[in-house]
């Protein structure tokens, strides 16, 4: 729960202690399911207080759906920027997006449940899906240039490197036995070394 901070006369929450009680709350019971009466009594506050600081739960869905895209989205510009080849991007786009993702764990958790029921949803997955494309050119480019075995589908290798990334939003706690520098060492080894030890 978080803890109340003190605003101009009245004691209440701040705008992101209520967007993580949110995205908690949508991700414990799913995104239809809660409402704005149940997120203020999560929080321990009348509705009427809760509007005080935003409009709708979709306005607070849309804010945590963005900070994960932008969190993404950051990653993939500065991988866009860097020199080496598609590969050296490749390698660098999933020990970024690796580390993304454990900043920004609840967040990208609620972006990977979404189904499309609203246009806040939609938005979402459209820019996702873009992201998932510059995976799957980076794969071809790399394939193009030798770097990386050429009898695999591009969209395939894409789609499962995100897959092993996306994962660990279902067991990765921030007190656990790896750091997240560690953790993104270790899903690039997995990615492009495999478990098998070279003879």
């Amino acid at each position: 729960m978080p803890e109340p901070v003190s605003g101009r006369g009245r004691p209440g929450y701040s705008r992101e202690d209520i967007l993580r009680a949110a995205v908690d709350a949508f991700n414990a019971a799913g995104y239809e399911a809660t409402s704005m009466g149940a997120l203020a009594d999560r929080l321990g506050v009348t509705k009427s207080a809760l509007y005080h600081h935003v409009s709708s739960k979709e306005e607070l869905l849309d804010e945590a759906l963005d900070r994960a895209l932008d969190t993404l989205g950051g990653v993939i510009d500065e991988v866009g920027t860097c020199g080496g080849g598609d590969m050296e991007r490749l390698r660098l786009l999933v020990r970024g997006t690796t580390l993304a993702l454990c900043a920004e764990a609840p967040c990208v958790t609620l972006l990977l449940r979404l189904r499309g029921n609203s246009d806040v949803e939609r938005r979402a997955m459209d820019r996702r899906r873009e992201y998932t494309r510059t995976v799957v050119d980076l794969v071809s480019g790399a394939q193009a240039d030798g770097d990386l075995r050429a009898d695999v589908d591009p969209a395939t290798v894409g789609r499962l490197l995100f897959g092993m990334v996306n994962s660990l939003v279902e067991w990765y706690r921030p007190d656990g036995h790896l750091s997240p520098a560690e953790l993104a060492e270790l899903t690039g080894k997995m990615a492009f070394g495999g478990l098998v030890p070279r003879s």
